[in-house]
């Protein structure tokens, strides 16, 4: 894969080409969706959840705390995860801000 040059981009544009890379995976969004609709913290059952085995679901939060859009927590042997409720909104609103953005382009144009 070639150079991004993120260098040349805002600190906005490089954080939402962050979420949407994190979002770019059925799994990530199936964890997510799951996470949300348990409105509290996941300890261990996402394995149960998913087709996957542990090591990719694992993989998967991962990148999905990498963004920040989950925390997890150790509690004893395992680790806890929910979403970052601060984060989630901020991403929430970057997204809405793209996507609320009039678009120039007619209908009959390209």
């Amino acid at each position: 894969m070639g150079v991004t040059k993120t260098q040349h981009f805002t600190g906005e544009q490089n954080r939402l080409a962050a979420l949407a890379k994190a979002l770019g995976h059925p799994a990530r969004v199936a964890i997510l969706q799951h996470l949300l609709k348990q409105q509290t913290c996941i300890c261990g059952d996402l394995v149960s959840e998913l087709p996957l085995a542990q090591a990719t679901v694992s993989q998967h939060l991962k990148e999905l705390k990498a963004v920040g859009l989950i925390k997890g927590t150790v509690e004893g042997t395992s680790v806890c995860y929910c979403i970052d409720k601060q984060n989630w909104e901020e991403a929430r609103d970057m997204f809405l801000q793209l996507f609320s953005s009039p678009v120039a382009c007619q209908d009959n144009c390209c």
